[in-house]
């Protein structure tokens, strides 16, 4: 398995994002008792077992307002029933994220106040049965906030102990800028990844991967397969189809070394719920494009995507 430095951390190539399992609109196999113990549970031992090291989750990432951090408790679940060792247990970092808020009716908001963002990193590590947060990550930022004021919460939780990395989502260039240079980058304890959209069809932060790359800060890219309503363009026609058996290997795997390829920063979490898919994923790290493929896929990219709604409204700055 190959590795990757996340701060003072090692993490494998690749993470596995665990949303899908817990969320109503994908018909999540943890939502069910059955599909629980018998699809979702063994599909994160499987990832364990072939030396995953990183699981990414949200205290957000639950089928309904009232079932808030279900998915934290399924990771705990999962990382717990593991026949792994202790230290091996001890090498699986959980990142896990807070900023949205999901309140009756289904009406979501974002609050990233000290007091809100104090008590929901408190109640994640409760539903991770850990006393300290792995790595915590700033999930939206709060339109009702200066940006400032914000990054300075974020940096409060590491000072009290209750998170023992952080990062930021859903951050465009500037902002991280900002953050790095009021909370420091990886080698001063500061900010060591970013969670942003990325993917074949959605390509706008390349100024976040140049940061990323300067100060050792690790992207970790959500739906980075373009999300299942959209994979369909990697796997119908595509350049990566086209290119996949040459690499014996399925288009998604190829996609995830395009990205691996695009920045060394990259550190994909595909959200695969089934083992096969898990094994899958896990095949993109021993893709070696060559140069020739590699711009063969940047000339045959699927059209862009929209300009994600996630990073509106921006929040004022002082």
């Amino acid at each position: 398995m190959k590795i990757k430095r996340l701060g003072h951390r090692e993490v494998s190539g690749i993470g596995i994002g665990c949303m899908n399992v817990s969320w109503i609109w994908s018909n999540g196999a943890a939502l069910d008792p059955v599909r629980r113990y018998d699809s979702a549970i063994p599909a994160i031992h499987a990832a364990l077992d072939a030396g995953i090291t990183l699981l990414d989750t949200a205290d957000i990432y639950a089928p309904t307002w009232d079932a808030f951090g279900h998915n934290e408790i399924f990771v705990a679940e999962a990382l717990r029933t593991w026949s792994g060792t202790k230290e091996q247990k001890e090498k699986v970092v959980i990142a896990t994220k807070a900023g949205i808020t999901r309140q009756p009716g289904e009406k979501w908001g974002r609050n990233a106040s000290l007091d809100y963002l104090l008590r929901a990193a408190e109640a994640s590590a409760g539903r991770l049965g850990v006393t300290k947060i792995d790595l915590w990550q700033h999930h939206r930022l709060d339109p009702a906030l200066s940006f400032e004021q914000q990054v300075e919460n974020i940096g409060v939780l590491r000072e009290r102990g209750i998170v023992d990395q952080i990062g930021v989502s859903n951050y465009d260039a500037k902002q991280l800028r900002i953050a790095i240079d009021m909370l420091g980058g990886p080698n001063q304890g500061g900010i060591v990844s970013i969670q942003n959209e990325f993917s074949p069809r959605y390509r706008y932060d390349l100024d976040v991967l140049a940061l990323c790359e300067e100060y050792g800060i690790v992207f970790l890219p959500w739906s980075p397969l373009g999300g299942v309503r959209t994979k369909s363009e990697i796997a119908n026609q595509s350049v990566f189809e086209e290119l996949a058996p040459s690499y014996k290997a399925s288009p998604f795997a190829l996609a995830l070394a395009w990205e691996m390829r695009t920045s060394d920063s990259v550190l994909p979490i595909p959200g695969a719920t089934r083992v096969e898919s898990i094994m899958d994923c896990i095949s993109a790290l021993e893709i070696e494009l060559t140069d020739q493929d590699f711009e063969r896929i940047n000339q045959n990219l699927p059209e862009q995507a929209e300009y994600s709604s996630e990073l509106e409204p921006k929040p004022s700055h002082r």
